[in-house]
């Protein structure tokens, strides 16, 4: 029999495991937190069963009864100070390890059953289509009918998406995704990875759909049925999103992203907005400068300019599909802003990071959801003569690892 250890926690690590060490070796310690005294069976570097045998004063009880098995949440057994402290820690630690020092402007924490949008796993199994999350450390999907991250609207129709997944994984083992957004007119649910439908399949899936008061129901990319504009509001104007197109996961996480935005962009004429999505800034930005969009999703740019002509009031905009991963916006283009907006997926946006860094371009506000990729591109642009402003961070995936954050960047 393994022989247990004692353990002393002094971290949490970027997945919001507990650190120790032990004989110089660095520990993993499931569900500790910093300060704590835990005993255990040490095994693979890791410590999987701890007692906590001296808890910390951060310690609280986990608010979701799926906390555990479900793997989406990771940290709701420490306090809301505790959690927005890791999530600056997090930041602020990656920017450092670039020799960046910013100062911390604030931590914007989104409420429980704040999330408008989610990725559900769904696995056909013996006893039929299990829908849910992944589980801790898992392939294994993990149904969560208690949610607490999730907005109630999406919580109540997870039967429903259930019962449609199942239309799509007819084999025991047959894996696939249901992507869902609460917008103005409703639940929009996407399914992905499915077998293609009958016609008898596409029948009860219009059917399920119309039951359970869905906005829009699309398949493998293609809608199905609408009943009600799947509309989300970005400033004065109303954007129907392509099915499974991105959203910022909380409106209270996006109006956070955006105050920023504006700030850091001060009273610019002319802005650029570089992965700009359906529009969460360049249309609300469009209020009171011209705005130029860039985005490599077609769909995603044809939503932004219907939503632009619909609104009343705003400035011109224009709108180009673009990779901006292999075509960055050159020097001479950049040059005709007064200031950009970006805000790249997890890779970050090095590329486009350099073409600014060498352009004329004297002011702009990076956005990301991955505190190494912000650091690396940061470190680019600092290192080309900006400064660097105060950072805000947004924890929009409350009690998770993830964690978003902006700052506004002027050249000296």
């Amino acid at each position: 029999m393994a022989e247990e250890v004692t353990l002393r926690v002094t971290a949490l690590d970027q997945r919001g495991e507990g650190v120790a060490a032990q004989g110089g070796a660095r520990i993993a310690v499931a569900g500790a937190l910093p300060g704590e005294t835990v005993r255990g069976v040490v095994s693979g570097g890791r410590m999987d069963d701890p007692r906590i045998e001296r808890p910390a004063p951060g310690r609280v009880a986990p608010a979701c009864r799926h906390f555990g098995s479900c793997g989406g949440c990771v940290l709701q057994h420490a306090s809301d100070r505790l959690g927005a402290k890791w999530k600056a820690g997090m930041v602020l630690r990656a920017l450092g390890a670039r020799g960046l020092a910013p100062r911390l402007a604030s931590v914007i924490v989104s409420p429980p059953h704040g999330r408008r949008r989610a990725a559900f796993a769904a696995l056909a199994t013996p006893a039929g289509v299990v829908l849910g999350f992944h589980g801790r450390r898992s392939h294994e999907v993990v149904a969560v009918p208690g949610c607490r991250v999730l907005a109630p609207a999406i919580v109540d129709a997870m039967p429903a998406l259930a019962r449609l997944a199942a239309l799509g994984l007819t084999r025991s083992g047959a894996r696939g995704r249901m992507v869902v957004t609460l917008t103005g007119g409703g639940i929009d649910a996407a399914a992905e990875a499915m077998a293609p439908l009958s016609p008898a399949a596409t029948e009860a899936a219009v059917a399920i759909a119309a039951g359970a008061g869905l906005a829009r129901l699309s398949w493998n990319g293609v809608p199905l049925a609408q009943f009600r504009p799947p509309e989300i509001g970005f400033g004065r104007a109303r954007v129907i999103p392509p099915p499974g197109g991105f959203l910022q996961a909380t409106a209270s996480g996006e109006a956070a992203l955006l105050g920023a935005v504006r700030a850091g962009l001060g009273d610019a004429a002319r802005i650029a907005d570089l992965f700009a999505g359906c529009g969460t800034f360049a249309l609300p930005l469009a209020e009171a400068a011209e705005v130029h969009a860039a985005e490599s999703d077609g769909a995603a740019v044809a939503a932004l300019l219907a939503g632009w002509r619909q609104a009343q009031g705003l400035r011109r905009l224009s709108a180009e599909r673009r990779d901006l991963f292999r075509r960055p916006l050159l020097p001479a283009e950049l040059d005709r802003f007064d200031a950009a907006v970006i805000d790249p997926p997890r890779a970050g946006a090095e590329a486009q990071a350099r073409a600014i860094a060498a352009a004329r371009l004297g002011r702009l506000v990076m956005v990301s959801c991955n505190p190494a990729t912000f650091a690396r591109d940061a470190a680019i642009l600092v290192g080309a003569g900006f400064e660097m402003g105060p950072v805000t961070v947004v924890d929009q995936f409350r009690w998770s690892p993830h964690v978003e954050m902006a700052a506004p960047f002027l050249r000296r």
